[in-house]
């Protein structure tokens, strides 16, 4: 009898595609939430939307199946649960909502019309270029791309499409060019440093300009209405502020990666050779390539909004409107094809996993959630009776490891920032609000680091498998960490000598 068991707990251990410790961990996890008694402002249903968002996350930070799996598991979960909706017709519309949202179409989108660098050449021929300039240490190549970000940074309002469709196809490859490549367990060898660098510099850059990232004008106009008007961030202050901090930042991000994750060639005395002969070999641009960077040079224009800046807002096209137009072309210059379309796996499984994760996070708000977690904090504040000091780091610490909860910046700005700030200009001397808004205003991009789903960037750079979840969740929390002591240090000291305060 004994046997018998062993041989069937052998036989489902193999044939089932799932790790069964992680999952009984899991599932206990959710029954254990489950049967908690509900909390006070939230109804039944809202706290089982929460226990089902944590042990998601639980089960995907176990690795219990792949994350796309994880994701439909919580699809699945919520239909028939009912937990948003009074019938399992409209639950499943609400599970299947998201898949509508233009964010993830953009991350869809960017992920394909990079398909074309790898294809034209193009890539590798950026990625040369890069290695025959910077290529003599990985570091190097490092600073090239945090460099490259903070180029484009002013002029492209979408972070999504400035990190994951411009520079992260170039960090691609890049990587390439030194044989670094997951599909063959080579990422370690440049790969994971670069695509770590490649995201990394995206949240600091986003913090260093208005039009660096969507929410930011949000942020812009809580801070005005917090305050009664008296701070209200242009585009040249918000620039000036963030200025030094942003630089302290985007100048030791490279490094302490480097440190804590560290490539395993980080000396390439003949890549500069290397690559120079490569690129001789490659002579000139071909057709493909030249449609390639015609179409590049024509999404990063309409990304930064130039046609709105020259003919007014009547120009103004959505970030995904442009990725789309972009595909387009690439398509019917044939510069891609259908096929290439079809097989790129990547680009569809970032669409389930990232599309079930923000459908979640855009329940819980509508649940009210985020609601009664803001005002249970505020409340909870005003009545403790500790110093100013203390109220102003924990609202920043609250509203930026909040993010765990939500899977879009403007999303978790909408839902919270607003509360936060306002408590805060209640509660703090009046002296020191705007270095506590300057704070909150750069820990809203900040917050990004954390997580693979904190912004439409993360689920690209992660969902080419260059880095481990383990690894992204504990750079990111390092990442974060770090730069608001920077910006807190840096900043404050900066803003001081600006007279702020």
């Amino acid at each position: 009898m004994l046997e018998r068991i062993k041989a069937t707990f052998q036989y489902f251990n193999e044939a089932v595609p799932f790790r069964l410790v992680p999952a009984i961990i899991a599932t206990l996890a959710l029954f254990t939430l489950l049967l908690l008694p509900t909390p006070e402002g939230l109804t039944p249903k809202a706290w089982g939307l929460v226990a089902i968002f944590l042990t998601t996350i639980l089960a995907i930070i176990l690795k219990v199946m792949p994350i796309g799996v994880m994701a439909m598991m919580a699809i699945v979960i919520i239909s028939l649960s009912q937990v948003t909706a009074t019938s399992s017709g409209g639950a499943i519309a609400d599970a299947l909502s998201s898949f509508s949202n233009p964010l993830i179409w953009l991350i869809v989108a960017s992920i394909l019309i990079s398909r074309g660098l790898k294809k034209t050449g193009l890539g590798s021929r950026i990625g040369l270029l890069f290695v025959s300039m910077l290529g003599k240490k990985t570091i190097g190549i490092g600073y090239g791309l945090a460099f490259c970000e903070l180029l484009l940074a002013p002029f492209t309002p979408s972070n999504t499409a400035r990190g994951g469709g411009i520079v992260h196809p170039v960090m691609r490859s890049i990587a390439s060019t030194f044989d670094s490549d997951p599909e063959k367990g080579t990422q370690g060898k440049v790969g994971t440093y670069l695509a770590l660098v490649n995201y990394h510099s995206n949240p600091i850059t986003s913090a260093m300009f208005v039009t660096a990232t969507a929410p930011n004008p949000l942020v812009v106009d809580y801070v005005a209405r917090a305050t009664n008007m008296d701070l209200h961030l242009s585009w040249i202050n918000w620039a000036l502020y963030m200025l030094l901090p942003g630089l302290a930042c985007l100048l030791l991000m490279p490094l302490v990666i480097y440190l804590i994750s560290p490539p395993e060639l980080k000396s390439t005395p003949n890549a500069v050779e290397y690559a120079r002969s490569e690129l001789h070999k490659m002579g000139p641009l071909s057709p493909k390539e030249k449609v390639m960077m015609g179409t590049f040079a024509l999404l990063l224009l309409l990304w930064a909004n130039v046609p709105a800046m020259i003919f007014g807002p009547a120009f103004t096209l959505n970030p995904t409107v442009v990725a789309f137009l972009g595909l387009f072309i690439l398509i019917i210059t044939g510069t891609i094809d259908w096929d290439d379309v079809l097989s790129e796996k990547s680009a569809w499984d970032t669409l389930i996993w990232f599309g079930a994760l923000v459908m979640m996070a855009e329940q819980l708000n509508k649940q009210g959630v985020i609601t009664w977690f803001s005002a249970g904090m505020q409340s909870a504040i005003a009545s403790s009776g500790i110093g100013w000091e203390a109220i102003a780091l924990i609202l920043l610490l609250v509203f930026v490891f909040s993010h765990y909860m939500f899977a879009s910046t403007t999303a978790h700005i909408s839902a919270m920032m607003l509360a936060f700030l306002t408590v805060g200009a209640q509660l703090i001397p009046g002296e020191y609000i705007v270095p506590f808004m300057l704070m909150m205003a750069a820990g809203s991009a900040i917050m990004m680091t954390l997580t693979h789903y904190a912004t439409g960037t993360s689920p690209i750079i992660f969902g080419s498998g260059y880095v481990t979840l383990g690894t992204w969740w504990k750079v990111g929390l390092i990442m974060c960490v770090l730069e608001l002591i920077l910006f807190g240090v840096v900043g404050s000291t900066w803003w001081k000598v600006l007279g702020l305060w």
